[in-house]
């Protein structure tokens, strides 16, 4: 019945979605839709030819993979057998301040992976809390699992993600792990889906050179329906994006939620150093730690030492997702200040790193990266600016092309094999606009952070005089920048 009343309100809210648009093409002047008029609908600019081809781009090259290279890859592998497995397997859980029901199904699944893989496996449990430890305790005896699972654990203090992460490091290099070991980092609300840790472990083989992969990401939301829309809708574009970046074998980070190494890139004291205390050295801001983004710390530091990276599409992890804030608009803005924050501390640097080490590919995604903040904001600019001095025919036009390119952009994401919803057109182009602005922001604010779960900010004890020197600097930049930008349409319209 649920499943039934679900299907109706998805078949009604495409086919509200089908009559606004007609409705708003019936709006239009008879000219939008001649071809022979100046202001032809399908009229794209050059800017508009970048963005869309750049997305063209990215969904060939993740349908190529998906559904071609992946699966010769795939066969490569099952031909090599046993000769695959790794010597052991470490299941390594970092969990802090997580509710007690979401971290017992996140160690009943890491629990259970670790008996139905078959290979020589330790959980280490990175936690803070007595209470953790005690609820794992209970779950270990209740699925008793055979001699060849152990357990460790690692008492860490409450002071971040980056030192829980560290410790634990610290204490699989204390085992001296051998070459053919491996190390998956668990977050404390990663669920593993069934099989996970089988599909994964033994691409190292067949890829002597990858020093890291990652996996596909399904969630449960603990929040409205648009919240938990916006959340699937990441997922499903990340999919296509990982499994482009995977056929350079140059994914982009190292999800925190799962992702598997080498044994022996989690000991080298290099990639410990950059995950634990990965700092940035501004011209303007001067240097400050990094409180978030280990992900993009850890793929960066494996550019660095020179692995290549890579993306498992058909291993699933379950992630449940608690929003920082009840109000959708409240908690996307949080969220997206964390994530672009993240992506934009780590892209000048590894830019730095050169085509050669990067490859044509990405050295041309991570610019794209700096350039969207602007573009995504063109369109919309041009098309209000337009309205205001000639025609609000203009400011229609341009809401006509972004419902139907949308929707295209929707049926599109089908391919991921992530569920679509009504919902995904609007908010492709909230994530555009409001994503543009929050990237605009935080470009010239790289030393404001915050984690949202805990609810903790990175304090720099600087002078009253710095502090005043970043803060106006920084307004003063973000003024500037955004008044060249109007001004330059402004006088192109």
């Amino acid at each position: 019945m649920d499943k039934l009343k679900h299907g109706l309100l998805e078949a009604s809210g495409w086919l509200f979605y089908l009559i606004a648009l007609m409705l708003l093409a019936l709006a239009l002047p008879k000219s939008v839709f001649d071809p022979d008029s100046k202001d032809f609908l399908l009229l794209v600019g050059v800017v508009g030819i970048w963005r869309y081809s750049m997305g063209a781009l990215h969904f060939i090259r993740g349908t190529l993979f998906l559904y071609l290279v992946y699966p010769w890859y795939r066969r490569r592998l099952a031909r090599l057998g046993s000769a695959a497995d790794p010597s052991h397997v470490f299941l390594m859980v970092t969990s802090f301040r997580i509710e007690a029901l979401t971290t017992a199904m996140v160690y009943r699944s890491v629990i259970q992976e670790a008996i139905d893989c078959g290979y020589p496996t330790t959980v280490v449990c990175s936690i803070v809390e007595l209470s953790d430890e005690l609820l794992v305790k209970n779950l270990w005896a209740k699925l008793n699992p055979p001699e060849r699972v152990k357990l460790d654990f690692v008492r860490i203090p409450g002071t971040g993600k980056r030192d829980g992460l560290a410790y634990g490091f610290r204490a699989i290099s204390r085992q001296l792990p051998d070459e053919n070991a491996v190390v998956a980092v668990i977050d404390g609300d990663t669920v593993l889906a069934e099989g996970v840790v089988k599909k994964t472990v033994p691409w190292f083989k067949l890829f002597p050179n990858v020093g890291g992969l990652t996996t596909n990401e399904f969630c449960e939301v603990r929040g409205g329906y648009i919240m938990s829309e916006w959340h699937k809708l990441r997922f499903a574009q990340r999919h296509l994006n990982m499994c482009s970046m995977a056929l350079s074998k140059r994914v982009l980070t190292m999800t925190g939620r799962m992702s598997v190494f080498r044994a022996k890139v989690v000991t080298d004291p290099d990639f410990i150093a950059d995950v634990e205390s990965d700092h940035l050295d501004h011209w303007r801001l001067g240097r400050f730690q990094f409180l978030t983004g280990d992900d993009k710390s850890s793929w960066y530091s494996l550019m660095r030492l020179g692995y290549d990276t890579f993306y498992v599409p058909d291993a699933a992890i379950n992630t449940v997702e608690h929003p920082p804030e009840k109000s959708f608009i409240k908690a996307s803005r949080k969220l997206m200040f964390r994530w672009y924050g993240n992506n934009l501390r780590q892209n000048s640097r590894a830019l730095r790193l050169g085509p050669s080490r990067l490859g044509w590919f990405t050295t041309v995604v991570l610019s794209d990266q700096r350039l969207s903040m602007w573009t995504c904001l063109l369109g919309l600019a041009v098309a209000i600016i337009a309205s205001l001095k000639y025609s609000i025919a203009y400011l229609l036009v341009y809401l006509l092309w972004i419902g139907l390119t949308r929707l295209v952009l929707t049926l599109l994401l089908s391919i991921s094999g992530h569920r679509i919803g009504p919902a995904y057109p609007l908010i492709l182009y909230y994530n555009q606009i409001v994503g543009a602005l929050v990237k605009i922001y935080v470009f010239f604010r790289l030393d404001q952070q915050s984690w949202t779960r805990q609810n903790t900010k990175l304090n720099r004890d600087l002078a009253s005089f710095t502090r005043w020197f970043n803060t106006w600097s920084s307004r003063a930049m973000t003024f500037t920048a955004t008044s060249v930008f109007v001004a330059t349409l402004m006088a192109i319209v």
